[in-house]
C-alpha cells in the first residue's frame, strides 16, 4: 500500500485518519497548518482509515518534555482492517530514516506500562527496541530510541513527571491536538454546568504552554482537587460518574 505525506499544499484536499467528523477535521488541519512550518510531519495511509504517524522535533512537540536532538511520535495509529499487515513498521520506518537524516539523536513517544487508549501500545515498542527513558507519578512513559548507544535518554519535565494543579474542583486542560477533544470538551463542560460540577477548563493553546503543562498528556487531562485523574476522553457519562452523578 502507499502512503500519502499531508502538507500545506495538499490539506485542504486531503483526509486526515483521526477525526470523526469536518468539523473535528478542520480543527485539526488549523493545528497542523501552523506545526508544519515547525516541522511536523504527516502521513497515512492511501486507503483510507486510521493508518497514520504524525511527529515533529522534539523541540517543538506540545508535550512537556527535555528531549533536545530527539524526533517525537505525536501518534502512531493502525486500527480496524488494516490491522495485521506491517503497515505500523512502513510508517515507522520512514520516522527513523526521516530523523537519521536531519541527524536527530533517536525517536521519542509517549506510552505506559500496560496499554492506554490514545497512547502507542508499549509491546509494539519494545518489539521495536524502544526502552523506557523516563516514568510520570501517574504511570504515563516517555520511551525512546536511540540511534547511538551512549545518547542521554530524553526526560519529562517536572511539572509532568509530577502532575498536580491548584484549581478546586475538576480541571480539565487539553488541547487541538486531538481532534476528538472538539468534540467531547463541550459536552463535558455543558453537563457540568447542568448539574452543578464544578469544572474549570484550561485550552492548552501554545507551544509554550503545552511544555509547560501539569500532566505528561497534554491532549486532554483531568484532575480533581489537584490531583491526576485520566488522560482517557471521557463521555459526558463517564464524567458525570466520576462526579458521583449516575
Amino acid at each position: 500500500m502507499g502512503y500519502i505525506r499531508i502538507t500545506e499544499e495538499n490539506i485542504d484536499a486531503e483526509h486526515i485518519c483521526c477525526a470523526m467528523s469536518n468539523r473535528q477535521s478542520e480543527r485539526k488541519k488549523e493545528w497542523l497548518r501552523e506545526r508544519f512550518r515547525e516541522g511536523l510531519v504527516f502521513y497515512r495511509s492511501e486507503e483510507r482509515g486510521k493508518c497514520f504517524i504524525e511527529y515533529i522535533p522534539a523541540e517543538n512537540a506540545w508535550q512537556p518534555l527535555d528531549a533536545d536532538g530527539y524526533m517525537h511520535i505525536n501518534c502512531l495509529w493502525v486500527s480496524g482492517s488494516l490491522k495485521g499487515h506491517g503497515y505500523s513498521s512502513d510508517l515507522l520506518n520512514e520516522c527513523v530514516r526521516d530523523a537519521k537524516e536531519q541527524g536527530k539523536r533517536g525517536l521519542c513517544i509517549l506510552s505506559s506500562a500496560k496499554k492506554k487508549g490514545f497512547l502507542a501500545d508499549p509491546k509494539y515498542l519494545k518489539y521495536k527496541d524502544f526502552a523506557v527513558a523516563d516514568e510520570s507519578d501517574v504511570g504515563i512513559r516517555l520511551y525512546y530510541l536511540p540511534f547511538r548507544e551512549g545518547e542521554e535518554p530524553p526526560r519529562f519535565r517536572d511539572c509532568a513527571k509530577h502532575p498536580r494543579v491548584t484549581e478546586s474542583g475538576f480541571a480539565l486542560y487539553y488541547s487541538d491536538q486531538c481532534p476528538f477533544t472538539y468534540y467531547w470538551v463541550p459536552r463535558l463542560a455543558a453537563a457540568a454546568g447542568e448539574h452543578g460540577v464544578p469544572l474549570t477548563v484550561i485550552h492548552i493553546d501554545s507551544r509554550e504552554a503545552a511544555q509547560n503543562a501539569p500532566s505528561p498528556v497534554t491532549n486532554f487531562s483531568l484532575f480533581r482537587d489537584g490531583q491526576f485523574l485520566t488522560h482517557e476522553i471521557l463521555s459526558e457519562k463517564k464524567f458525570l460518574a466520576l462526579a458521583g452523578i449516575r
